[in-house]
């Protein structure tokens, strides 16, 4: 949007996106690979799943978790790269480097992404605009490419890193937050997928601007006890500092079935698919936690919970679902009807330490299973949370204290 040169007087947050991250990486490291459709994944003669695709391979509609065999066949011509941790680790850690040279606070969120607090404090500190220019030449000339978005809010200055993709800059001067929302389409929130919005849309709700101006009553009818946060998010009202996540003391998500259910083959894929949802919620959060809790509920209604604190902080289904299906036989036998089953994680640390993707052994697999993760959740964001559900389902609710 035009800028303009007024003094910036408020917070100043600056949001850095790598621009198709993995693949960029590959056609740096591979100069004769610019300017080609590149794809980082797995084979597209197994059952391969696209990590990242370069900006040429998508004018194909190639996208990150996107089946590889598909991927090969709408864009047969491209250039396959298996996934290298280590080297995208390498670069990552330089570019964080880069914005640390700017300022102590850096809230790196994933290997590709990470927020800043430039908020001037004394006359001659530069504009948060001038910090994002010097960020981006910087970055180019490590030969990468990143895309920004600078605002007085975390949320603000995310919807702005993506205005203009790849190699762009958007400032959203103090005071200029409603008209730079009011247009947009609810999905331009971060957590609003289709599902959500198609049921947006049937309230007569298309844009951040209309999103805005519920009040919370109707907030918490369309969108349950997230609604009034959202509300506030698109209206550019989130006071989250940098380096830290919000105040949350859990993560949790039930399902109450139509009908009890009472067998293995029916309560694993309900526990499974709750503690996806659940680790898909904390990555959004930039939250990890190491206590993990199952929830049952009888038909008789007697509930009944057990625990499990974990050697490590995490936002993983890989390490989530295991402990769930185990805490779930501690509380439940099969032919005993079930009407509520739950899961939730808390005990959670610091958001730093969610954020060493390439951890110590086993690290290959933790990095294969972040990388994915993070694929599935960008799809889930653009088509929807509930394009995987359950069966059984007759009421979902959530939470989030």
């Amino acid at each position: 949007m035009t800028e303009t040169r007024d003094t910036w007087n408020a917070r100043g947050v600056v949001h850095v996106d790598m621009d198709a991250f993995f693949a960029a990486v590959e056609q740096l490291d591979h100069p004769d690979w610019r300017g080609l459709p590149v794809i980082v994944g797995g084979s597209a003669k197994g059952r391969g799943v696209v990590a990242t695709a370069s900006y040429e391979a998508r004018r194909y509609g190639v996208h990150s978790a996107m089946p590889s065999a598909q991927a090969a066949r709408r864009c047969p011509d491209a250039i396959w790269a298996p996934a290298r941790f280590a080297r995208y680790r390498e670069l990552s850690d330089r570019v964080m480097e880069i914005l640390r040279s700017f300022t102590p606070r850096v809230q790196q969120v994933s290997i590709d992404e990470a927020y800043l607090d430039v908020t001037p404090v004394r006359s001659e500190d530069p504009d948060p605009a001038d910090v994002a220019r010097a960020i981006q030449g910087h970055v180019d000339a490590l030969g990468l490419s990143c895309s920004l978005g600078v605002a007085t809010s975390k949320t603000v200055a995310k919807i702005a890193s993506d205005h203009e993709k790849p190699h762009g800059i958007t400032v959203v001067r103090p005071g200029d937050e409603a008209s730079f929302l009011t247009p947009m389409p609810v999905t331009a929130l971060s957590g609003i997928g289709q599902s959500t919005a198609s049921r947006l849309r049937a309230a007569g709700i298309k844009t951040l601007g209309q999103l805005a101006a519920l009040d919370e009553h109707t907030a918490l009818d369309l969108l349950g006890s997230w609604g009034p946060d959202v509300v506030r998010k698109a209206a550019g009202i989130d006071d989250r500092p940098v380096g830290e996540g919000r105040s949350v003391k859990s993560v949790s998500h039930e399902h109450t079935f139509a009908t009890d259910i009472r067998q293995w083959a029916e309560v694993e894929p309900a526990l499974r698919d709750l503690a996806i949802k659940v680790a898909s919620r904390l990555r959004r959060a930039e939250l990890a936690g190491r206590t993990v809790t199952v929830k049952v509920r009888y038909g008789d209604f007697t509930t009944r919970s057990a625990s499990e604190t974990l050697p490590s902080p995490t936002d993983l289904e890989a390490e989530l679902v295991p402990a769930a299906l185990d805490l779930v036989r501690r509380v439940w036998t099969p032919g005993a009807g079930l009407r509520l089953l739950g899961f939730g994680v808390s005990g959670f640390s610091a958001p730093a330490e969610q954020l060493d993707l390439f951890a110590p052994t086993p690290a290959e697999e933790r990095q294969r299973s972040r990388a994915l993760a993070e694929s599935i959740d960008r799809v889930r964001e653009r088509f929807g949370e509930d394009a995987i559900g359950f069966g059984h389902l007759e009421h979902e609710s959530e939470e989030q204290e």
